[in-house]
């Protein structure tokens, strides 16, 4: 096989890869912001809701899977979180641990 295809063929997979990661990003953002209407920009809340950046990932899935399961009490959250697959709690909380 030529080098050039090969080497094209490599590229594109890469390229491909790297476009499944950005659109992921991107599928993040928007989930994630959908938080922050109640949760504050940026995940900051500047009200009796509780802030979101900088929460460990762990206690955030833990919290969002207990309002899925409606094991945590809460007024709008059981509903919130029924749309939302465990990957995407995990894809949020790795968001929110990074906001500081």
């Amino acid at each position: 096989m030529n080098k050039n295809l090969i080497a094209g063929l490599l590229g594109a997979g890469l390229l491909g890869a790297a476009g499944t990661v950005l659109a992921s990003d991107a599928h993040t953002r928007v989930i994630a912001s959908t938080c922050l209407s109640c949760h504050g920009a940026d995940g900051k809340s500047k009200s009796a809701m509780p802030s979101l950046a900088g929460l460990e990932k762990a206690y955030f899935v833990s919290q969002m899977k207990a309002f899925k399961t409606g094991a945590r009490p809460a007024s709008v959250m059981h509903r919130h979180a029924q749309g939302y697959t465990d990957q995407e709690f995990e894809k949020m909380a790795e968001y929110f641990a990074a906001l500081k």
